[in-house]
């Protein structure tokens, strides 16, 4: 699991900052929504262009590098806001016990990319532009320019060449990263590090529709879902498709069938959205949701992280929403909150609600909103 990120002079974020998991004093929720001493998610807040995205693309510039075809050329990722021409971006993570640090440095004037991996405090990967150094499997050995790629991240190299099939560790660490799910919700596309098929139409043809009418049942929502070339009414009306297959809702309170294209915005985003929420609460990985409340209703929102919470174990969901109705102590705890203010020049700044060490009796939404967790968007209403 994440255990914390820092990042220095990354797009909106000038100065270092510690994004942290671990679970401080607060006793509320502890049985839900913590696992091992970390919480199982975090809800990101603040006002449009703040920087709360940024601190999602930082995560998913990580699985970007390692699994997709994403390098490291790209000068945006450079704060605009800093005189350095340097980032860099560092990951704890723990995994069965053992902590893993892993830093990536990126000096984009010199083009010079540095990447160092430590293990309980062993240092097992450094690279330093077109040489590197590594000890993983208990032999080190020594890398040259035409096997270390200028724009890649040596660490992927070394995966796709071994597998790490001779470092548990590290394997179950990459088994937990292709476990994780990166969901746009305002564009409503996920993108999957594994083998998992998320996209709707795919992930019913592989499992079928039990998974979704499931989670419907399970919170009364009165429908259920078929993916099929026809369905039929109790009275007979026929529905069929010239060809293929589609999803049908089936509304349990009437006897109706609606087929995808005609159902309401919200259940299609529904329907999208659950392959990804599903698969990666059931098993371990990082769940990175941006404009969660895209389309959803407060309650639904509520229902989708009270669920999470209570059904996960060792995967986290990490969200970036607007809805102010989720910043409650019956959902949360204060230290899975961060609010995101932006100060011109100074770039992007957070806050751990905890920090201000509110009570478990005091409304969270109230307290945001008059100002005392910052991230608090200003407008001139003139």
């Amino acid at each position: 699991m994440l255990v914390r990120i820092a990042i220095e002079n990354f797009r909106s974020f000038k100065r270092r900052t510690v994004i942290d998991l671990t679970k401080t004093q607060y006793t509320a929720l502890t049985d839900t929504n913590t696992y091992q001493g970390l919480v199982k998610g975090l809800v990101l807040v603040g006002g449009n262009a703040s920087g709360k995205s940024t601190v999602l693309e930082a995560i998913r510039l990580l699985l970007d590098l390692l699994f997709l075809e994403r390098k490291m050329d790209n000068p945006l990722f450079l704060c605009l806001f800093g005189n350095s021409k340097e980032y860099s971006i560092e990951y704890t993570f723990r995994i069965n016990g053992h902590e893993i640090d892993y830093m990536i440095r990126n000096n984009v004037e010199q083009k010079v990319l540095g990447e160092e991996l430590v293990v309980d405090g062993q240092t097992l990967l450094t690279r330093m532009g077109s040489t590197a150094r590594s000890s993983i499997g208990g032999f080190e050995k020594q890398y040259a320019e035409k096997e270390v790629g200028p724009n890649t991240l040596f660490l992927r190299t070394l995966f796709f060449n071994t597998g790490f099939a001779s470092d548990e560790v590290l394997r179950l660490w990459f088994e937990f990263l292709q476990g994780s799910v990166y969901y746009n919700a305002f564009e409503r596309t996920p993108v999957s590090y594994g083998n998992q098929e998320l996209d709707i139409e795919p992930f019913l043809e592989d499992h079928g529709a039990k998974k979704i009418s499931d989670f419907f049942e399970r919170h009364g929502m009165k429908q259920t879902i078929e993916y099929a070339t026809e369905v039929e009414t109790e009275r007979g009306i026929r529905i069929a498709l010239k060809e293929g297959k589609m999803p049908f809702f089936r509304r349990q309170d009437c006897d109706i069938v609606v087929p995808y294209p005609e159902e309401s915005l919200g259940n299609r985003l529904l329907i999208r959205f659950l392959p990804s929420y599903l698969t990666v609460m059931n098993k371990p990985g990082l769940f990175l949701v941006d404009e969660f409340s895209s389309g959803f209703h407060n309650d639904l929102e509520e229902l989708l992280i009270r669920e999470w919470m209570e059904k996960a174990r060792d995967s986290q969901l990490i969200v970036v929403t607007h809805s102010t109705n989720l910043l409650s102590t019956s959902l949360l705890r204060p230290d899975q909150i961060y609010s995101v203010s932006f100060a011109d020049g100074e770039g992007s700044r957070i806050k751990r609600f905890s920090e201000e060490g509110p009570r478990v009796a005091q409304n969270l939404e109230k307290m945001y909103r008059s100002g005392v967790f910052g991230g608090i968007p200003e407008y001139d209403s003139d």
